[in-house]
């Protein structure tokens, strides 16, 4: 419903202030501008969806590799003793501690499609141990909260979007989305821990925790010692290790589990390709009232507010550009991507801009909150979110401040 309202309010708004330039400032191009956005960004969608083909359907083949290889379950084995402390409400062998760390897996592994079903079959099992069946327990809050913080270490969509875009190296914001995510997921469970007061000094939780904190932290400072070309090099190398380390271990994982690798990569692979042609209308929705809403001059009047008010502060206003997405990510993913899109230019030259860098790290996370919100909580019929709402919202915001110094970070 959200992302209808958004849809209409792109038009309502472009026509509002094209009429406004027409009667006012004499602009008698503006209704042809938006005419000629119209079918150039509707062909621009359906490029884009065609050659986001073959990098989802690449991806989803490898992801069934291991998904049917019980990589995600062993990932759950493994994430269990820090799961039991987070949820102490839960009895310790309750179902929904596997379903939970299923969703939160695929999540991670940019299996979004596949999340989905297993977060709503976690949120009913968390709502049997639910005293309050219209009211949301603690558990439920704090599963929705790491679901709708979005930590991901495979952003298989932007990837694919990127290379599809044509980007010179569609793979060098892969380290800044794991960072940038990684403190939005922190922020996020720190925020509702400390509601909910749960220790979080705990030995298990700190060995968990602090260890990936350790790791992302020493990585931050280790590139801080490179300058610029160095650090490039240093990401890009890494990125490719790590990218193909995981694809190896996928592979090998299932054959020694003596899983018909090549049937799986098939299978995912077809899934990738339903699923690229499934994007093309939803595609080119978004970047059709995206490009209506530039073509207007009203995409120009936010920015140029933005930028004014951050220039008064003193900060550097390269990151303006980016914020639009930033502020949709929230309410709608499908509006986000459009924006995303759309920051990359007309003929997606920008894509390596660091306006183009910074979007596709802020839309690097695989959910959206107020879409989570709605369709979790509205599965089970529960009317009264409590502080769901602010504590996702307090994720994204320190999603949106990491995703733009991460960007100056590595692309300044």
């Amino acid at each position: 419903m959200a992302l209808n309202y958004i849809w209409i309010a792109f038009f309502l708004i472009a026509f509002v202030v094209a009429l406004f330039k027409l009667i006012f400032l004499g602009d008698t191009e503006v209704f042809s501008k938006i005419v000629e956005a119209v079918f150039t960004k509707a062909g621009d969608g359906f490029t884009l969806s065609l050659g986001l083909t073959g990098a989802l359907a690449l991806w989803m083949g490898i992801l069934k590799i291991g998904e049917r290889g019980g990589l995600i379950k062993i990932i759950s084995r493994l994430l269990s003793p820090l799961f039991t402390k987070l949820f102490p409400e839960l009895p310790k062998d309750h179902p929904a501690i596997g379903t939970m760390i299923l969703n939160l897996s695929a999540n991670m592994l940019g299996l979004d499609n596949s999340a989905t079903p297993i977060g709503l079959k976690a949120m009913k099992e968390l709502q049997s141990v639910n005293p309050k069946k219209e009211t949301a327990s603690d558990a439920q809050i704090m599963f929705l909260v790491l679901n709708t913080s979005g930590m991901t270490l495979i952003p298989v969509s932007i990837l694919a979007l990127r290379a599809s875009a044509n980007s010179v190296n569609p793979t060098d914001v892969f380290i800044p989305i794991l960072i940038a995510t990684f403190i939005s997921t922190m922020v996020g469970l720190i925020v509702t821990a400390l509601i909910q007061k749960i220790n979080l000094l705990q030995k298990t939780v700190l060995l968990y925790l602090g260890g990936a904190t350790v790791f992302i932290i020493a990585l931050i400072f280790y590139l801080g010692t490179l300058n610029p070309d160095q650090m490039q090099l240093f990401s890009k190398l890494l990125t490719s290790v790590l990218l193909f380390s995981i694809i190896v271990t996928f592979i090998s994982v299932a054959a020694f589990k003596k899983v018909n690798v090549y049937d799986a990569f098939i299978d995912g692979a077809k899934d990738g390709f339903k699923i690229a042609i499934m994007i093309i209308p939803f595609l080119i929705a978004m970047l059709v009232a995206v490009g209506v809403f530039t073509a207007s001059g009203a995409m120009e009047i936010v920015i140029t507010g933005l930028e004014n008010f951050f220039a008064l502060l003193g900060f550097d206003t390269r990151f303006v550009e980016g914020l639009p997405t930033a502020f949709m990510k929230p309410l709608s993913g499908g509006g986000a991507r459009g924006l995303m899109v759309e920051s990359w230019g007309n003929n997606f030259e920008l894509v390596d801009s660091f306006v183009g860098k910074l979007t596709s790290i802020l839309q690097g996370s695989t959910e959206t909150t107020f879409y989570v919100l709605a369709v979790y909580f509205g599965s089970v019929k529960i009317k009264n979110i409590r502080y769901a709402a602010i504590a996702g919202i307090i994720a994204d915001l320190a999603g949106i401040i990491a995703a733009i110094l991460v960007a100056y970070f590595f692309f300044g």
